[in-house]
């Protein structure tokens, strides 16, 4: 039960209840179920993002590219399907999720087949992504996107005083890929292998784990997860807007080494990674209800990434007597 507590999901969740409490009182709108269910629409993209990164990180890699990879695949897609006559949400879902896995697979070839850290491929790839999009596009919106896509589907409508508090399609879609990704993780072997080869690269290169798989598999269902994510903020804002997801890559690195993933590869859950999106998501929220500067959100964002750096690296400046024994 303490090992349970003192966990960063545990550390967390006491995190987010003490804030709720805080904004309940400080503020008089915070608690309202239409301010629960818009966080909560409006995080369902950044929860996708979230568990996608978590994969990556969990193997030993790191991908900043994924939010402009997103607006590649939701800017094809919209052009592509109202070319054939607008199409449905099931061949929307199957052209985003393939075009998000194969520019993931871009990252993977480079990062497995060239032997290039993996920061330095996405950051390539940021640029070239972000730069071919805004260059084809000249930077222009989608106005003119598919019914289906501009059209709010409701999953649960709540009845309030003035108005409804309503979730939408988008936080279906987030509970779908957080379930898939806990499963992968937790229960098959292929999520036994990630966590491995992500602990140890060398025992498990030894022990006969196809890395080029395991690789392909964390970058290529980032990607989808990117791809899926893109397509629901498409849905959400009810148009295409190709620098719309641009930056958000760091908040969301933020959010899931704030849920335990360390930037080395072998630590991380799923629960953490959407705790720390629900957490950085009420510290926002709390800070726009106080009326407080939001550059002061961005300056959480930059010293928890610093924080999770130097944590990450604190144990190489360790004396070997007081480094913790690996097992095996």
């Amino acid at each position: 039960m303490r090992k349970a507590i003192a966990s960063p999901e545990g550390v967390l969740t006491a995190l987010i209840v003490a804030l709720c409490v805080f904004l309940s009182i400080a503020t008089d709108s915070f608690l309202s179920l239409q301010n629960l269910f818009d966080l909560l629409n409006n995080q369902s993209v950044n929860i996708i993002f979230a568990v996608g990164l978590v994969v990556v990180l969990i193997a030993g890699g790191i991908d900043i590219s994924f939010s402009v990879a997103a607006s590649v695949v939701q800017y094809v897609t919209v052009v592509l399907l109202m070319q054939i006559g607008g199409g449905n949400w099931a061949f929307g879902l199957l052209l985003a999720g393939t075009l998000g896995v194969a520019l993931g697979l871009v990252n993977a070839v480079f990062i497995h087949r060239f032997r290039i850290v993996s920061i330095i491929v996405t950051i390539g790839t940021f640029n070239l992504f972000f730069g071919l999009l805004m260059y084809l596009s000249r930077g222009r919106s989608l106005y003119d996107i598919p019914d289906w896509l501009y059209d709010r589907v409701t999953i649960l409508s709540i009845p309030l005083e003035r108005g409804s508090a309503t979730l939408y399609l988008p936080v279906l879609v987030m509970l779908v890929m957080v379930t898939a990704t806990w499963v992968i993780l937790s229960k098959t072997g292929l999520g036994r292998q990630i966590y491995g080869f992500g602990s140890n690269p060398d025992a498990a290169r030894r022990s006969g784990i196809n890395i080029a798989w395991v690789q392909g598999f964390a970058y290529g269902w980032l990607g989808l997860c990117a791809g899926i994510a893109g397509l629901m903020q498409a849905h959400i804002v009810r148009e295409v807007v190709p620098n719309a997801l641009y930056g958000r890559e760091l908040d969301i690195l933020a959010a899931v080494v704030l849920g335990g993933a360390v930037l080395g590869g072998g630590r991380g859950t799923v629960l953490g990674a959407v705790l720390g999106v629900v957490l950085l998501a009420l510290i926002q929220n709390g800070l726009n209800l106080l009326g407080i500067t939001p550059f002061a959100f961005k300056m959480i964002v930059g010293a928890v990434i610093l924080i999770a750096i130097t944590a990450s690296n604190a144990e190489r400046l360790l004396p070997e007597t007081l480094k913790p024994r690996k097992e095996g």
